[in-house]
């Protein structure tokens, strides 16, 4: 079931009020999951029993994503901007330095947190921020073209498309390596949400001259990466092991850039490990 909680955010402006949707379940040491750009928490869906079973499980919809609103006038989508959202949801949630998981965007944002020592352990999956500049813009321009696609398509052409495993090969494979896996219902749901997904342009413009290049010391910290990511390629984990020599470097075979659904076991037992 899912719920939404709105907090105050200190900005320019002064305190503005920000409101996120979320789900959450299980019991145990909190465990914060985060997705990337354009998603929704249901990327998560797939792991979230076996997570739910060890951790307090909550998974967030971001600012302008899913059915969370766009942070208010005058808030960027941008990286110091929503780490901020996501210290004063902490606040908001009553949890104090939780564990958290997070995808593309999301592992950015996860790490920033933890370089702020925020949080107990971070599991890094294929996270934004380690590419090298032609691997940027390569990334930002199949990210847009995605967009542009799912803004394109009749909701009633995405259904159809998304019944046949072919469809769902044609609208997905950029990000699953196994986009047959994928309910028909998710397809729909997640190309509905790239489509109406607020912030978006400005989210990926303020990524421009974004670059993770901080060690992060005292957090215990795990980098996976999908051997058949598409999207952000296998050697910037290597890049972010170099960056954070302490980090946990895991490969996850044949998954592809949100590797939840193309193995939720290997996933969840990764997320499991990376916050004991």
């Amino acid at each position: 079931m899912s719920a939404t909680v709105s907090f105050k955010v200190a900005s320019a402006q002064g305190e503005q009020s920000v409101t996120l949707s979320y789900t959450r379940r299980g019991s145990g040491e909190p465990l914060l999951l985060l997705h990337g750009i354009g998603h929704h928490r249901q990327a998560w869906e797939p792991v979230i029993p076996a997570l739910a079973a060890e951790r307090d499980v909550i998974a967030v919809d971001l600012p302008g994503c899913g059915d969370s609103p766009a942070l208010p006038d005058g808030m960027a989508h941008d990286l110091p901007t929503m780490s901020a959202v996501l210290r004063a949801l902490f606040g908001a949630l009553e949890i104090e330095r939780p564990h958290v998981a997070g995808n593309s965007l999301g592992g950015l944002l996860a790490l920033d947190l933890a370089r702020a020592q925020l949080v107990r352990s971070v599991t890094a999956l294929s996270p934004a921020g380690f590419w090298s500049e032609a691997e940027r813009r390569y990334a930002f321009t199949v990210l847009s073209t995605m967009r542009r696609i799912a803004r394109r398509l009749p909701p009633p052409v995405v259904e159809r498309l998304a019944r046949p495993a072919l469809g769902r090969t044609l609208l997905t494979s950029t990000i699953y390596a196994r986009p047959g896996r994928r309910s028909p219902e998710a397809v729909v749901a997640e190309t509905l949400a790239l489509a109406k997904a607020q912030g978006f342009y400005e989210t990926l413009h303020s990524g421009r001259t974004v670059r993770f290049t901080d060690d992060i010391v005292g957090t215990p910290v795990t980098v996976a990466w999908g051997s058949r990511d598409r999207l952000l390629i296998p050697r910037q984990g290597v890049r972010a092991k170099g960056v954070i020599p302490r980090a946990r470097l895991v490969r996850l075979p044949g998954c592809g850039h949100v590797p939840m659904n193309d193995d939720p076991a290997l996933v969840a037992r990764v997320v499991l490990d990376g916050s004991r």
